[in-house]
């Protein structure tokens, strides 16, 4: 993923938590709000109460390969923020995949054409 497509800045996921809309699956949140740029940003937050540093990279990775298989059907122009949850740690990749999409699609980030 381009570093241009990430958000990094402390105060852009302030923005999110405190602006953003927000949707809760039992593996995942989800923040998002629109922004002026043209393209999504996607930021990931993996608390250390998940685990430690491999367990926390692993989730992060997953959660990465499922918004970069998943990007072509997004629709441009959010910042979104994944927040991982503690049953993410030992669910399967099918389960975190079908828990991203679910809550895309209840905040309104799926292409018109994929709903």
């Amino acid at each position: 993923m381009k570093a241009s497509v990430t958000l990094k800045k402390n105060s852009d996921f302030r923005r999110l938590y405190a602006r953003g809309k927000s949707v809760s699956t039992p593996y995942l949140a989800l923040y998002c709000r629109e922004n002026r740029l043209g393209v999504s940003r996607y930021g990931y937050t993996v608390s250390t109460k998940l685990g430690g540093a491999v367990v926390r990279n692993r989730v992060r990775r997953r959660l990465r390969e499922i918004v970069r298989l998943n990007a072509q059907r997004m629709r441009p122009g959010c910042d979104v923020v994944l927040v991982a949850r503690a049953r993410a740690v030992g669910c399967e990749y099918k389960r975190l995949e079908a828990a991203y999409l679910t809550a895309c699609k209840k905040l309104g980030l799926m292409k018109e054409a994929e709903e």
